[in-house]
């Protein structure tokens, strides 16, 4: 009787998004306190500190992705959560490098981490009003959706990580990879707030109605 044909094992579920979205809004809550002074040269600066963390990023997130199969997707959010601090950090450090540290504030953190991903998850949030990036203050209400949207959008993408875990090495090397790319891609989006010379501003009371969300960048 001939051989039956392997079995895939079934795919469990992706992390919940109300998972991450409370996780992201305990992340957001404190802001990382930085070493660094500024220099004069701010940039190269900003450059040294995305390239430690994107390295320090594709260590911890192929380390955690390394245990296979269902063991593999338990470690789907503390890699996010381990990620987001190392990213955190680095834009606390650039803001630190710019001289704008005291700009740094939670609406600047998400906008910083997650622009990339999830753009219109800051279409409340996030206006542009000629060469200044206008923040509205983060109610408990605002900051909640805000989160929510980040925590749909991040879902979709923990299918394709989670997956990766039956993998192990192979998937533990395109994690790292990602986590790589994903933190020059906060790198480049924290460096364009702080070093671009434009006021950024958060603002309690609601934006004009008129003003245009910034676009997300296209793709490198």
């Amino acid at each position: 009787m001939a051989d039956s044909p392997t079995q895939v094992p079934a795919v469990p579920a992706p992390v919940e998004h109300g998972r991450i979205a409370a996780a992201i809004l305990d992340f957001a809550s404190q802001i990382p306190d930085s070493r660094v002074h500024r220099g004069l040269h701010p940039e190269a600066k900003a450059r040294e500190l995305a390239s430690q963390a994107a390295r320090k990023a594709a260590l911890t997130a192929g380390s955690l992705a390394l245990p296979p199969g269902p063991l593999g997707w338990l470690t789907v959010l503390p890699e996010l959560v381990a990620i987001w601090r190392i990213q955190g950090q680095m834009v606390s450090d650039i803001a630190a490098a710019f001289g704008q540290h005291a700009s740094l504030g939670r609406e600047q953190m998400l906008w910083c981490l997650f622009r990339h991903t999830a753009a219109q998850a800051f279409r409340d949030l996030v206006v542009r009003m000629g060469d200044r990036l206008l923040f509205r203050q983060l109610s408990a209400t605002l900051a909640e959706r805000v989160a929510r949207r980040i925590g749909i959008s991040l879902t979709q993408r923990t299918v394709g990580a989670g997956i990766s875990r039956w993998l192990p090495v192979i998937g533990a090397a395109g994690v790292g990879a990602y986590a790589w790319y994903d933190t020059r891609s906060v790198a480049r989006t924290a460096i364009e707030l702080f070093g671009s010379g434009s006021l950024v501003r958060t603002e309690p009371l609601a934006v004009p109605d008129e003003a245009v969300v910034p676009e997300d960048p296209p793709p490198p």
